[in-house]
């Protein structure tokens, strides 16, 4: 696995273009699965693991890594899999999600394929058992591959808080909204929720699609409805970044494009923490970014952006 994450510098080309590159993995048995490699620090051989009390039943101890202490987590367990086996033969991808670092126990590793968002659709409805871990699938080499909603595994593991604290000014995110809606996209069950429960208690109108290609058909819908343009109904786009069809990037490249729907300020609000930077939101257009889930911090980008209309 040596060298196998070397160019992840590289891969910034790949925002506005609707790709990404997922790092393939098994757990048990030859299901494929994959992980964004924008989320990747590296990969590398499970070292020693040390257990330590009342851990949550899915992590399988702790690693010291360069100066580090990572939890590591069994993605096999925590999918409702069979616990992985002799841990020294296996992996650990080391990835950052919601502003911290975690390690993952896998089977093994494949290699890196470049995709695009096109190709990873939502799983299909109805399938049962595993399908409320997935958040997308894609088809690789005739074979299904199956992406994991990590952001789901951390929730039951570590909730987050969604509370806005009373010290965080909001009087004036109701009267700015006025009787506009925030449209919030993300792919993940419980991101849409965190974001819904957050927001919720200010009394604001939101409406929730599955990722960017749900949102810009609503904007389109929308405004085609408006005199001037989307933002006389919608106030505010919140959007993931990582999303099946058409990601959080060029959803935003769309809506800068389209007369009517650039006026609509757009925060990205994303997982992506640790490969993140400030080009990015620059490169297509967006008004601010927020790692998740702080709701402190998202209920103020709402309430600056909602005001400088």
């Amino acid at each position: 696995m040596a060298g196998i994450l070397d160019s992840v510098n590289q891969r910034t080309q790949l925002v506005g273009q609707n790709r990404l590159e997922l790092l393939l993995f098994r757990l048990n048995g030859r299901q494929r699965f994959g992980i964004n490699v924008f989320k990747v620090r590296e990969v590398l051989q499970c070292p020693p693991l040390t257990a330590i009390p009342k851990r949550n039943k899915y992590v399988r101890g702790i690693a010291h890594i360069r100066g580090q202490t990572i939890s590591v987590i069994d993605l096999s367990l925590a999918t409702g899999g069979r616990a992985i086996e002799n841990t020294k033969d296996c992996f650990i991808i080391i990835a950052e999600y919601n502003r911290s670092v975690q390690g993952f126990l896998v089977q093994s590793v494949e290699r890196i394929i470049n995709i695009n968002w096109a190709s990873i659709m939502p799983p299909p409805k109805g399938t049962g058992g595993k399908q409320s871990y997935l958040t997308a699938i894609t088809e690789i080499d005739k074979e299904l591959v199956e992406i994991i909603d990590v952001e789901k595994i951390l929730e039951e593991i570590s909730p987050s808080p969604t509370s806005i604290s009373s010290n965080v000014i909001t009087s004036t995110i109701s009267e700015d909204l006025g009787d506009r809606l925030i449209l919030i996209a993300d792919d993940s069950a419980v991101a849409r929720n965190q974001v819904k429960r957050a927001l919720e208690g200010l009394g604001v109108q939101m409406h929730l699609v599955n990722n960017g290609r749900e949102a810009l058909t609503y904007l389109q819908e929308t405004a085609a409805a408006c005199q001037n343009s989307v933002t006389d109904k919608v106030g505010l786009l919140i959007s993931d970044i990582e999303m099946p069809e058409m990601d959080g990037y060029t959803l935003t490249a769309e809506i800068r494009l389209d007369p009517k729907l650039k006026p609509l300020h757009v925060i990205l609000h994303t997982s992506l923490s640790g490969v993140f930077n400030q080009q990015m939101v620059q490169k297509v257009g967006a008004d601010d970014f927020i790692a998740k889930f702080n709701p402190d911090e998202l209920a103020e980008s709402v309430r600056k952006w909602l005001h400088t209309d």
